[in-house]
């Protein structure tokens, strides 16, 4: 099913040329049609274009009327903007059937997006390091990204690590997913554009980050109220940590996620799959989820989003995939 993929750069600049049209090459050969931004592969310092170039992508990105908005990379640039970000326009692109799908740095433009609007978002691929990654685009991503195109995502599933096949928690009912990349989440904590989510499912992932500091964000989040007001906390994937050989002794995530269920009375889960990482999930920021599992099989679901973009497929009862 041909879908129009808009793609453009609000982040940092796209330095890996090749992944880029590796990406945009992928995506054709997936039968959709590509438009790329005019300033997607701008260049100023280390972003791509200045400020006024990347808030006007955006809006090209809200007017361009494509089934999906798509970052070419993720990197920084968002935080920087958030002030300017056109929300309302992005919002009423979203209605009108746009889904904006990205990761990493998008993270602030999606929780932005949430206090200004309540407009849902995807944490999903960026077009270089996903659909252009050198090894090929992972199975699981496509076929997560074609379940949003087609309107048939109606959830995910993963399997938690073995070393909690005895955790138990309650079956989370009509709870709003949010979250993204923990770094970011916590830049955003005391502004105006920090979501104020009640009994949520939130959701993090971060990359080249100690354990030490994935600690001291985590810290930052519970100490300021967040955590505690959640139904469950949910760890993606933490990747590229770099431990300091002799010093740590023994201190890693599975000691910052041990001391974080011990102080919490919320559910902490690991091993969703999504992040730095080639296998990815698509999840809905923002919308309504349940979550439950059975032995270590967690399912998240989110049921049909039906969009004006969507709506040949009402009546059709489509089946989870099992990703």
């Amino acid at each position: 099913m041909t879908k129009h993929i808009y793609i453009y750069s609000p982040s940092s600049a796209v330095r890996d040329k090749a992944a880029f049209r590796r990406g945009v090459k992928r995506l054709k050969a997936l039968g959709h049609e590509v438009e790329v931004d005019d300033a997607a592969l701008s260049v100023h310092q280390r972003f791509a274009g200045d400020d006024a170039t990347r808030l006007a992508a955006i809006s090209r990105a809200a007017a361009s009327g494509a089934d999906v908005a798509l970052i070419s990379r993720g990197g920084y640039g968002l935080t920087r903007i958030l002030d300017a970000i056109p929300y309302k326009a992005v919002a009423k692109a979203i209605d009108k059937g746009t889904e904006f799908v990205g990761c990493s740095d998008f993270t602030a433009l999606q929780n932005a997006l949430l206090v200004k609007t309540g407009a849902v978002t995807w944490s999903g691929p960026a077009v270089g390091e996903d659909f252009g990654a050198e090894a090929g685009a992972d199975d699981i991503m496509e076929a997560c990204f074609d379940d949003l195109v087609t309107g048939q995502g109606e959830g995910t599933g993963w399997r938690m690590p073995a070393r909690d096949a005895d955790l138990k928690f309650k079956p989370v009912q009509d709870a709003v997913l949010w979250g993204g990349n923990l770094c970011v989440l916590a830049s955003l904590i005391g502004t105006p554009y920090f979501p104020v989510v009640d009994k949520g499912v939130l959701f993090i992932e971060d990359i080249n980050e100690h354990p030490y500091r994935i600690e001291r964000m985590l810290d930052q989040l519970k100490m300021a109220g967040v955590l505690a007001r959640q139904r469950a906390i949910v760890f993606g994937q933490f990747t590229g940590i770099r431990k300091a050989p002799g010093y740590d002794r023994g201190f890693g995530l599975n000691t910052v996620i041990d001391r974080l269920r011990a102080s919490l009375k919320v559910p902490v889960l690991a091993g969703l799959p999504f992040g730095h990482v080639p296998t990815k999930v698509l999840l809905p920021v923002g919308a309504k989820v349940s979550m439950a599992a059975e032995g270590r099989d967690v399912f998240l679901v989110w049921g049909h989003r039906h969009t004006p973009a969507h709506d040949d497929h009402h009546g059709h009862d489509h089946h989870h995939h099992g990703h």
